[in-house]
């Protein structure tokens, strides 16, 4: 007799698979089924009772119940409909229904209302695009913890001359205080990702940095844009120059100054390098105060990168 093969069990969620909901991988659903996780999360964010708190995902609602419980509001903001009528099934007739507000559609292009933490199991594919969203939003809140991808995660804590360390490190911890809490294997999920998960913790700095960050950002984006090489050489790319140029002249066109007699980008900006003595210097081993440097002393002689 030949061999029968048994039908392999389904990893969806058992609840939500007697409804014939299939989780959404283009939405990144992989729901957090292990409780301990959801408990030592929350603990972790320090919450109190008068807390209104945002999460990202609730998915089936296992860390949102655990959330009403504790805190005075939870804003989920949720992009499946599916998901949101289960959430709303899960806490109908309770008395956790009036302490949850549910926000339908894509967070990136939501207004964030007001709240105190966020907490939440991340869609991974919208990690980096969040966190900024977060980090720029005012009020100010108290602190997030987050489910990201393990090295996404690695990458918001690393340091100058680490291998992960870029843009998204020096960006991140400009504006906040990043800790890494915890590493959360594969199986602690529903259905398994394909990667290790780490939860984060996540510290607004009050009051931010007394810089422009858009400034900061244009700087960033072009000195790791090759990482390795020096800054003398980034700058020397001719997109660059280009930009740069355009937006001295706009710089002297707005305060009604004539462009100086043989100008050349190339020699301004040569010339502030050498200044600093920032030439020779590699984006993966600057720290901040290193690129705060380059800054101040770029816009300082009318060179701005936005």
């Amino acid at each position: 007799m030949p061999k029968v093969r048994a039908d392999k069990k389904s990893r969806v969620h058992t609840d939500v698979a007697k409804q014939g909901i299939v989780f959404n991988k283009d939405f990144g659903q992989h729901i957090l089924k292990n409780p301990l996780i959801v408990t030592s999360m929350l603990d972790k964010a320090g919450l109190r009772p008068t807390d209104v708190v945002l999460e990202i995902g609730p998915g089936t609602g296992n860390m949102t119940v655990k959330l009403l419980e504790k805190v005075k509001k939870v804003v989920a903001c949720e992009i499946d409909p599916r998901l949101v009528a289960e959430l709303q099934k899960r806490v109908q007739g309770t008395p956790m229904q009036s302490k949850l507000q549910i926000l339908i559609g894509d967070v990136l292009k939501a207004d964030l209302p007001f709240f105190d933490c966020c907490v939440a199991n991340m869609p991974y594919q919208i990690s980096s695009p969040f966190v900024f969203k977060l980090l720029l939003h005012r009020p100010f809140f108290r602190c997030a913890v987050l489910m990201f991808q393990l090295e996404f995660a690695q990458r918001l804590v690393a340091k100058p001359g680490d291998k992960l360390y870029c843009r998204l490190s020096v960006n991140t911890q400009l504006l906040a205080r990043v800790d890494m809490l915890m590493k959360v294997g594969k199986n602690n999920f529903r259905p398994p990702p394909k990667v290790e998960s780490s939860v984060v913790r996540i510290e607004p700095r009050n009051p931010p940095p007394p810089i422009n960050y858009t400034e900061w950002d244009g700087l960033t984006r072009i000195a790791f844009l090759r990482k390795n090489k020096t800054l003398a050489a980034a700058f020397k790319q001719t997109s660059v120059m280009t930009a740069l140029e355009q937006n001295f002249k706009m710089q002297c066109s707005l305060k009604n100054q004539d462009l100086p007699e043989g100008f050349s980008i190339k020699e301004k900006v040569e010339g502030i390098l050498a200044k600093i003595d920032a030439g020779a210097k590699r984006a993966r081993t600057m720290d901040i105060d290193d690129f705060m440097a380059v800054l101040h002393a770029f816009n300082s002689e009318g060179i701005h990168f936005s």
